[in-house]
């Protein structure tokens, strides 16, 4: 009979997943739904509808290597990319102000219910009556972005330990120890989730805002104009790029905010050390 003890013993000595494994995993899966996508275009027999993977690598090969391609995606990105800037640092401030202030949580919170609950395709129409059409994409990802960071940061402050809080008040380690080694080591997993969480949010929305405003120099813009002359490889290729970008600006992000997934809350210690620091 197996023992508990001999089985985590045998848990222990498998060997962990490699990157190489991963790798071929990973071949594996987009081989799978390549193999799937071609035999949807052999079903259906025309290009028009559903174009094969061959066609469609054709047309994007022949978009990347075009100058326009790099500026179209560069000024989605630039727009998207001031929407969730401006939107994470406008959340948080939502978020500081009502947890400290409750006159102002009850006036701002509903107002950010709103948004998040209605529909983005009615914001878009909406604000475009009010905004010009290039700065639609960015203020629609910034109206985005906020709730999310809001939600977050605000469970985040609401939750950080009053005893950590109390130790530090006893210890009087100063306003920028305190900062750094009790609040932001409690809040960081909450950014990192909603910042990962609100740059797909963001993106997602603005190109539906480009789609719909039809912006100068705009992946979205390409994609209706694909639609409009029926070239349904274009809109392919157009999408796997809006799709792209969307993967990789969240890989960078999660890369980016990698370290503040591993920070703990500190120890009594190190707040202590903190009063130390302060007195020399």
């Amino acid at each position: 009979m197996r023992t508990p003890r001999r089985s985590a013993e045998r848990c222990r000595r498998r060997p962990s997943t490699t990157p190489a494994s991963a790798a071929l995993r990973g071949v594996a899966v987009a081989l799978f739904w390549l193999a799937l996508w071609q035999l949807a275009s052999l079903a259906v027999g025309q290009e028009l509808l559903v174009p094969s993977p061959a066609v469609v690598a054709a047309t994007f090969g022949e978009l990347v290597v075009t100058a326009a391609f790099w500026q179209i995606t560069g000024w989605s990105l630039l727009r998207v990319g001031l929407g969730f800037l401006a939107g994470v640092v406008v959340g948080f401030l939502a978020a500081v102000l009502p947890v400290r202030y409750r006159t102002v949580d009850l006036l701002v919170s509903p107002a950010l219910r709103v948004v998040r609950a209605a529909p983005v395709a009615s914001f878009i129409i909406l604000v475009l009556v009010w905004i010009p059409v290039g700065r639609l994409p960015g203020f629609i990802s910034f109206l985005m972005v906020v709730p999310v960071v809001w939600d977050a940061m605000t469970t985040g402050l609401r939750s950080q330990s009053p005893e950590l809080l109390e130790m530090a008040t006893v210890f009087r380690p100063g306003w920028w120890p305190t900062l750094r080694r009790v609040r932001l080591p409690q809040l960081a997993p909450f950014f990192v989730a909603a910042s990962t969480t609100a740059m797909g949010l963001a993106w997602k929305s603005g190109i539906a805002a480009e789609v719909i405003a039809r912006p100068p120099l705009s992946i979205g813009r390409q994609l209706q104009d694909a639609k409009i002359y029926l070239e349904t490889p274009a809109v392919f290729a157009w999408t796997i790029t809006a799709v792209g970008l969307s993967l990789l600006l969240e890989a960078l992000l999660r890369r980016s905010t990698r370290r503040w997934r591993t920070i703990q809350t500190p120890p009594r210690a190190s707040v202590a050390k903190g009063d130390d620091d302060a007195a020399l």
